[in-house]
């Protein structure tokens, strides 16, 4: 069975630019570890980065969230150092969903990564609505989100949604 480990906007803007976070800050190790395992592993590892283009401001989440990040091509868009591999797959996603999962023939599948609350959720409950019969499962102590408390909020909407929660304190 393919194994899949997404990383989830693992970007600069998320952990220590415009809208990062120490708790984000805190994860980075985590991940690391998590992608190095997968890659000896010979797993599939997609990279998602949050893309904004220069008119982020005048868009529906820029008047909802007035910070620029993640621009395409800028420091923040890049994901964070030492944590890509060769291999991995890209993809670009200009909103906090990514829609097309389908293309990836998806087997099994963990989550990490930035924010839990928005992008890891939606991007959990997407695939798990695409592909109801696999096993989805997000590693929490790979993720952060906005807040703590947003954080586990986003970690009990997926375990309702029989989304595996693991590495919970």
């Amino acid at each position: 069975m393919k194994k899949t480990l997404i990383v989830v906007d693992m970007q600069k803007d998320f952990i220590d630019g415009a809208l990062g976070t120490k708790e984000a800050v805190a994860i980075v190790e985590n991940v690391k570890k998590k992608i190095n395992e997968y890659q000896q592993n010979g797993d599939e590892i997609i990279f998602t980065r949050d893309t904004h283009q220069s008119n982020y401001l005048s868009t529906n989440e820029g008047k909802n969230l007035p910070v620029e990040h993640c621009i395409e091509g800028t420091e923040g868009w890049k994901i964070q150092e030492g944590l890509e591999v060769p291999g991995a797959i890209y993809i670009d996603k200009p909103t906090f969903g990514y829609l097309n999962w389908k293309e990836y023939n998806l087997e099994e599948v963990e989550m990490v990564g930035l924010c839990t609350d928005i992008c890891v959720v939606s991007n959990a409950l997407i695939i798990k609505a695409t592909y109801p019969e696999i096993q989805v499962s997000v590693d929490a102590s790979c993720c952060a989100g906005v807040t703590p408390e947003s954080h586990i909020a986003a970690l009990t909407t997926m375990k309702m949604c029989q989304v595996k929660v693991t590495g919970e304190d």
